[in-house]
């Protein structure tokens, strides 16, 4: 007998299947059957052999709350209008709390805010940052002279800097926050964790396309902005119409949100130097922002960046100003989580395998025509347009490059003993390939990127054609938000699609693709922030939401930096663990120590690739560093900070400045450094009252004072450096082996260290403590002159002076000793 159809309760329905299940898809149908089971049987049957697989999640009358009926055209439009990505037919990707949502905001015919689906609570580290920021501006509030306490969070890239950023507001009681950043390109991610989280409901967000006038200013809310519309003025030389609430708003807090860009142009134009200003959508050379010359009004500065390094070095930020969680920190907590608290909430965050590179003899050869015969990657993929094409200048090389990294060719060698040497490459070895679906490609330029998009879609590369290739580029590629997303929409969900993204410094810091798996550095670079960035880039976790909205599918638990210069890898992991972990007691062996047992690196030398324990990295990172470039650290501007901000503490210890006056090369330094604050303090005022934004803009007065205030900070950092050029003959000297500045400091030669430098060790210290000498860069300089210095002991059979510690002595003849000569070259 015929099924009797029912024509008074239509049913609203969802279920998935076992094939769909672990994608996160979900089918939402409509039925008037008595039964939902009946109506999905008839699917399942006729579409899908794993009928006993289906899971039924969902089901609900499809009535109002006044009695009218709806139908599930009106639940997927609705679905598609929040973001969620219909598939095919009647199956979307979203999770069951969001379809509820979404079908009550039908049945009571109001929108619920936003739809909040989030429901996460904070990780013990965030925690941790909230307490000691909340304690700090809770102890330190906005003083006399009218000068706000600021914070940094030295929080690597995925610790949630803007949820723990809300939670913060949440916990101080903040309802007036702004947001700054030189990178636009985060705004979304800075409105969805505000807007999806249940924990902000109330909260209100105004962004580029958003005006103040249109929100409830009775509720707490989030000002998004960046630093161009800030600092910047319309045509008239006012402040843009949009903005000018923003000036009279008294603000709790002050976030600056990517802060490696920061004030220092130099550092913010590397991350985009394969592009130029235009480009990139930033103005690096109009906008240095400090607190002072900021023209808001504001309570509390907020600082966040995984990179800070700049921050750190030139001492702006006291120990008990700051908050660290470096990638160890979070690798360590992942692996030690304890299962009876619950599911590991950093499971999903994926570890990172470093592997380096000994470009071939036969193309190597290119990449060392670099600047002054140096080895350069930049050298090696450098391109020209001409006649409207986009080459590269060694073709050739690059066409072989390209075929190395499948493994058809150039990088093994025949090497007697060995089966097989040939070490596992990116596109060849099949524990890698499988998992480079998506990657990210760092190229030198511009042109570099279009030349290798041409490239790669030649017919030699046939295995390349494959992927599909984004040149994320240039002004076609679009800029900030456009360039993002024209890049997630080509990946999609990543499960269909295969991609090879390329870029010369769009996408490397601020944003998120999780699909991404590993990233090509193919471009020269000593800067740890650009390093850093956009090597995290490929950390992002890549999971999907199981349909029950609490377990969570992991897509990927380990990404890739692939590096074919192994000695800038090396070093700049070197100085991510000297200048960013900040923990005292640790040697800097043992923070590479634990770093390497969360990122282990594979190196290949030309014969072998093998694993580096942190003795073997340091060599190579220290050691194969020229004696002339190790003299050059200890001469180097960044050992001395000489800014206003440490000026002022510096002259606020008057024991300290009789200490130092006593020196004939600073018999005028308390009059020279109050002629400095006062005059800087006093411009600084010009330029705010009068919306002057550039020096070139000042008065001629002041414009000389600028000249004489930077002449006079010039020769005091000369004088300074006297005393750091002397750290490493005092070592020399020693009997001691100081491994760090602390070591220096607590040595039991005082008497010496005084002769030799010319300060007393407390003196010493004190000025360390203040920032006149950067702690961070002295570290890292110490223990690498100590390491040269013992490389640098040979003795007859072999021995070194690791040996001679070991056994004692001084009888045999020193048969190579190239410190003095270092020395020599320091002073």
């Amino acid at each position: 007998m015929p099924e009797i159809y029912s024509q008074i309760i239509p049913k609203i329905y969802a279920y998935t299947t076992k094939e769909h299940k672990p994608k996160g898809w979900i089918k939402v149908g409509q039925t008037i059957r008595k039964s939902v089971d009946i109506r999905i049987k008839e699917q399942t049957q006729t579409s899908s052999p794993e009928a006993d697989t289906v899971e039924i999640l969902y089901e609900t009358e499809a009535i109002t709350n006044n009695g009218k009926t709806f139908s599930d055209h009106q639940i997927h439009k609705k679905l598609e209008e929040k973001g969620y990505k219909r598939l095919q037919g009647e199956w979307f990707e979203c999770n069951v709390t969001s379809l509820e949502n979404v079908i009550l905001e039908i049945k009571t015919g109001r929108e619920l805010e936003n739809t909040r689906t989030n429901n996460f609570g904070t990780r013990p580290e965030q925690q941790e940052a909230i307490e000691l920021t909340k304690n700090y501006f809770t102890a330190n509030t906005k003083s006399k002279d009218g000068k706000a306490p600021h914070f940094l969070w030295n929080a690597k890239m995925r610790f949630g800097k803007t949820f723990t950023s809300y939670k913060l507001a949440l916990e101080i009681g903040w309802t007036k926050i702004m947001i700054l950043t030189y990178k636009p390109v985060v705004a979304s991610a800075w409105k969805e964790d505000l807007q999806n989280h249940i924990d902000f409901e109330g909260w209100q967000f105004i962004g580029k396309d958003d005006r103040y006038e249109e929100i409830d200013n009775t509720k707490p809310f989030v000002w998004f902005a960046s630093f161009q519309d800030i600092m910047g003025r319309d045509r008239t030389g006012s402040i843009k119409e949009r903005l000018e609430a923003a000036h009279l708003i008294d603000w709790d807090c002050v976030i600056l949100d990517e802060y490696h860009f920061g004030s220092w142009q130099n550092s913010a134009k590397d991350l985009y130097d394969g592009e130029t200003a235009k480009e990139s959508g930033l103005e690096f050379e109009k906008y240095e922002v400090d607190e002072e010359s900021l023209p808001l009004k504001v309570n509390n500065f907020l600082y966040l960046s995984g990179t800070p390094f700049r921050a750190i070095a030139t001492g702006e930020f006291l120990e008990d100003q700051i908050y660290n969680w470096t990638y160890a920190d979070e690798q360590r907590a992942k692996q030690n989580w304890d299962k009876s608290k619950g599911s590991n909430p950093y499971e999903i965050l994926p570890q990172i395998q470093l592997l380096t590179y000994e470009l071939p003899d036969k193309i190597r050869e290119i990449a060392m025509k670099g600047e002054n015969d140096g080895f350069s990657l930049n050298e090696f993929f450098r391109a020209e347009l001409k006649n409207g094409i986009y080459n590269f200048i060694h073709t050739k090389e690059v066409q072989m490059w390209l075929n190395m990294i499948r493994g058809n060719e150039l990088i093994s060698k025949n090497i007697a003993g060995q089966e097989n040497s040939t070490p596992p490459l990116p596109y060849q070895d099949i524990r890698l390939v499988g998992s480079l679906n998506h990657t990210f490609w760092f190229l030198p330029s511009v042109a570099s990127c279009n030349a290798m998009g041409e490239l790669l879609k030649q017919r030699q590369n046939v295995f390349y054609q494959g992927y599909e290739i984004i040149v994320c580029a240039g002004t076609q590629a679009g800029i900030g938000e456009a360039a993002f997303q024209n890049v997630k929409n080509k990946i999609g969900t990543g499960f269909k699609t295969k991609t090879i993204t390329l870029s010369c410094g769009k996408l490397t810091t601020g944003v998120s693709v999780p699909q991404w798996n590993g990233i090509f550095f193919l471009r020269d670079t000593t800067s740890p922030e650009t390093y850093f960035q956009a090597g995290f880039r490929v950390q992002t976790p890549w999971y999907i939401n199981g349909v029950d909205g609490k377990s969570k599918d992991i897509l990927k638990s380990t990404c890739f930096i692939f590096d074919f210069s192994p000695n800038r890898a090396l070093n700049l992991i070197n100085d991510y663990n000297s200048r960013l972990d900040l923990k005292e007691g640790k040697s800097p062996e043992k923070k590479v120590t634990e770093f390497l047992n969360f990122l282990p690196v594979l190196c290949y030398d030309g014969s072998s690739m093998k694993e580096l324990n942190a003795q073997e990295l340091l060599d190579i990172a220290i050691t194969g560093v020229a004696s002339s470039m190790l003299a050059k650290r200890w001469q180097s501007a960044q050992m001395v900070n000489v800014g206003d901000f440490v000026l002022e503490k510096l002259l606020n210890n008057p024991q300290l400045m009789e200490a130092l006056e006593k020196i004939e090369a600073f018999r005028n330094l308390s009059k020279d450094i109050n002629k400095v604050i006062t005059s800087e303090k006093s411009i600084k005022k010009l330029k705010r009252d009068n919306e002057i934004l550039d020096d070139k803009e000042l008065p001629e007065k002041e414009k000389a004072e600028k000249k004489e205030n930077q002449g006079i900070k010039k020769q005091l950092r000369e004088k300074l450096l006297k005393f750091i050029t002397r750290v490493p003959v005092f070592m020399y000297l020693t009997d001691h082996r100081e491994e760090n500045l602390r070591d220096v400091i607590t040595q039991i030669e005082p008497e010496l260290f005084t002769k030799v430098t010319g300060i007393s060790i407390i003196d010493f210290e004190k000025m360390c403590e203040i920032g006149v000498f950067n702690s961070q860069n002295l570290n890292s300089a110490i223990f690498a002159f100590r390491r040269y210095e013992e490389a640098s002991l040979v003795y007859i059979g072999g021995k070194t002076i690791s040996d001679h510690d070991q056994v004692g002595g001084w009888d045999t003849e020193v048969e190579r000793y190239e410190i003095p000569l270092i020395i020599d070259a320091i002073l």
